[in-house]
């Protein structure tokens, strides 16, 4: 502290800190006096928290039909690793998973839609670029889904690696990146090909499995699931090439920083939970853990919710609504799913993966 600098000056920088802060800090050593007036207050809401509640509802943009990632089942009802984290969203901020408004949209619509305030978040199997992280407009929040580009085939065709589609009609989507690391990957190989393209990846599957292209190119983790699901599912397989980097990740508009952190916090959380064994089946017991991180991601201790203006809860019901992320992963693409996929970059970074919490603390 510099000379000069009193007690005096210190009661007047606090007199704008709300009575109930005022008493709370009062009762605090002096060292731990601004921090302890941040953590005291629960933070206002950002003009995208303040409009989800006024609304009582999230709008989430989600995809057209993506299997194992948002997929209306036969009661009406989006399923997927994607629709589990539209509906994490819902429950840390509103206490609900099921306030939501699903909004379908296509690559193409998916970021106008976003960027026009037509929706809060869209978590679409949206790849992270440079060019849509900066010239959009648009934040890429954390991970939630390491992909990359690949080919489905008919095994009827003796294709075994993408170098021999030399001269094929290839299915993909327009407007994703799919259809650019598609020409991207033809350019510099040599490669020959028929675009056959479609707005929607409903459409190329279907035109695919229907014999219109002889592959179907985009991410190798929707591939297998779309080959998994077709009748003659032993009839088709995923090449092993992979010719992209596809980072999927939930995306926020510019100019909310608070909106920014609720959704970048909780990917976190969710793989933190993970990290600590806290299942949806668990949490309840886990509260009375004595683990200190088990306490700050559940809210026991600390004002981590308040900090971003949620509740302490907030991560207790996300896990409550739908699990920690081994849990969505293997109920939605995993063990737990007719796709089976492993984890791969997907697994926990101490399990030889990727996916790597930072610190509530």
């Amino acid at each position: 502290m510099r000379q000069g600098w009193g007690f005096a000056a210190l009661r007047a920088m606090l007199g704008a800190v709300p009575l109930a802060a005022s008493l709370l800090v009062g009762a605090l050593p002096a060292g731990l006096l601004s921090a302890a007036g941040a953590a005291a207050q629960t933070a206002a809401a950002g003009p995208t928290l303040a409009a989800v509640r006024a609304r009582g509802v999230l709008v989430c943009g989600t995809s057209t039909g993506a299997p194992g990632f948002s997929v209306l089942d036969n009661r009406g009802e989006n399923r997927g690793l994607d629709a589990d984290l539209c509906k994490a969203l819902a429950a840390a901020v509103l206490g609900d998973p099921t306030k939501i408004r699903w909004v379908p949209l296509t690559s193409q619509a998916r970021f106008p839609a976003l960027q026009s305030n037509q929706i809060d978040v869209l978590i679409r199997t949206a790849t992270w670029t440079q060019s849509r992280d900066t010239a959009l407009g648009l934040n890429f929040t954390a991970v939630s889904f390491y992909d990359g580009q690949g080919f489905l085939v008919r095994r009827s065709a003796g294709i075994a690696r993408a170098a021999e589609l030399q001269g094929a009609s290839i299915c993909t989507v327009s407007g994703s990146t799919s259809e650019l690391n598609l020409a991207d990957w033809a350019r510099v190989n040599g490669i020959r090909y028929t675009p056959v393209v479609f707005e929607q990846n409903e459409e190329a599957a279907n035109a695919y499995a229907a014999g219109r292209c002889d592959a179907y190119s985009t991410d190798a983790s929707q591939l297998a699931a779309i080959g998994a699901s077709l009748p003659d599912a032993a009839n088709h397989m995923v090449l092993p090439d992979i010719i992209s980097k596809e980072p999927h990740a939930p995306v926020v508009r510019h100019g909310d920083d608070q909106w920014f952190d609720i959704v970048r916090w909780m990917m976190f959380a969710l793989y933190a939970a993970e990290e600590q064994g806290v299942t949806r089946a668990n949490v309840d017991s886990m509260l009375e853990s004595p683990n200190p991180e088990i306490r700050r991601l559940l809210g026991t201790s600390g004002d981590h919710g308040p900090m971003m203006g949620l509740d302490r809860r907030w991560a207790y019901a996300m896990i409550k609504a739908v699990g920690n992320y081994g849990e969505i992963f293997d109920r939605n693409l995993g063990e737990g799913s007719i796709f089976r996929l492993p984890r791969g970059l997907n697994a926990l970074w101490n399990r030889g993966g990727l996916m790597y919490p930072m610190p509530i603390r």
